[in-house]
């Protein structure tokens, strides 16, 4: 597999970081309208575009404000310091229970995304307004053990961090149980970067393992 580098691509072929990648099973396709539409009101909003950890990243004078990606159950714009923003409307929610800082917007119908545009820009206007000020999450300490080495691959990886977010709590529990296990630093992370494939595909471990048995 080889990282998406191009939103364009993105829209026709995925992210490029699961095996699903480029077949009629990525679930980019199932939101084509609608990623497309997202991208059109992200745009109109003045940030500048690229691709980053395989999706589309849009930045202000070169700092992260959100994504738009594709799930299996939805699609989605994810602000990286959404619990900063007043959300009057109350379009953003937390994309997992442990969520300190990014919030997300879900949508299933380009109909829906339509109903929520000027909400969208209002949201996405204040994102940029948080950043233009230099505001910043305070992180509290995470109650579930969490294994360093997955923190790290959250901080530099924000579409894993919502791909893991996305997964069911006894999904994550699987994988926070498993990488847990080995003792050594080294090990953990090799676990972690093998099991990536399937936690950006939306599957358990042990969903995972089934399959591969088959």
């Amino acid at each position: 597999m080889k990282m998406n580098t191009s939103v364009e691509n993105y829209l026709v072929n995925g992210c490029g970081r699961c095996p699903l990648c480029g077949t009629p099973d990525c679930k980019v396709h199932a939101w084509t309208a609608e990623l497309e539409y997202l991208r059109n009101i992200v745009l109109d909003c003045g940030l500048t575009e690229m691709s980053k950890w395989g999706v589309p990243t849009y930045t202000w004078d070169n700092k992260n404000i959100l994504m738009i990606s594709a799930f299996k159950e939805f699609c989605s714009v994810s602000f990286f310091k959404g619990s900063l923003l007043n959300d009057e409307m109350n379009i953003l929610e937390k994309p997992g229970k442990n969520s300190q800082a990014t919030r997300l917007a879900k949508f299933t119908s380009v109909d829906e995304i339509a109903e929520s545009e000027d909400n969208l820009h209002a949201c996405i206007k204040e994102a940029i307004e948080t950043e233009q000020a230099g505001m910043k999450v305070e992180f509290k300490k995470n109650p579930e053990p969490v294994p360093e080495e997955l923190e790290e691959k959250f901080a530099k990886d924000p579409a894993f961090r919502s791909a893991f977010d996305a997964l069911t709590p006894g999904r994550q529990r699987g994988y926070i149980l498993h990488f847990s296990q080995a003792k050594q630093s080294k090990t953990r992370i090799s676990r972690i970067e093998k099991c990536t494939p399937m936690i950006m595909s939306g599957i358990g471990l042990h969903d995972g393992y089934k399959s591969k048995n088959r």
